[in-house]
């Protein structure tokens, strides 16, 4: 997978407000505000910033949190990650693999058959129904 990299101004130019302070300066939206939390419509879920396929509704559950969680990306490839101690915690921050886009943070409270619980943010996202691909 080729990195895609692109100036700070490029960013603000193609992202809306609320997508670039997500995805480019690794903000969080609020619990029960974003577009995804509760959407159940089947299809696959891409990186808002490169297009890049990350996550398929099939791995998509209601974790109660407020936002969109998937038990595992669409390739383990799709997504990197990095310890996060901002907020006076340990996280892991789970980053788009193909553009560092800040998607969200994987905890280890999810279903099986991963037991993971990838809490992404719908402003990072980008959903492609099944009868749109």
């Amino acid at each position: 997978m080729a990195k895609v990299d692109k100036p700070d101004e490029q960013w603000r130019r193609e992202l809306t407000p609320e997508q670039y302070e997500v995805a480019r300066k690794a903000g969080t939206e609020r619990a029960f505000t974003g577009k995804y939390w509760d959407t159940k419509t089947p299809g696959t879920y891409h990186c808002v910033c490169c297009g890049e396929p990350l996550f398929d509704s099939s791995t998509k559950y209601d974790s109660g949190s407020g936002w969109p969680s998937f038990y595992a990306p669409l390739e383990e490839s799709a997504v990197a990650t990095r310890d996060d101690d901002s907020l006076m915690m340990r996280r892991t921050e789970v980053l788009c693999a193909s553009c560092d886009a800040h998607l969200g943070h994987v905890f280890p409270d999810g279903p099986e058959p991963t037991g993971l619980r990838y809490c992404m943010n719908s402003a990072a996202l980008d959903l492609k129904a099944r009868d749109e691909e």
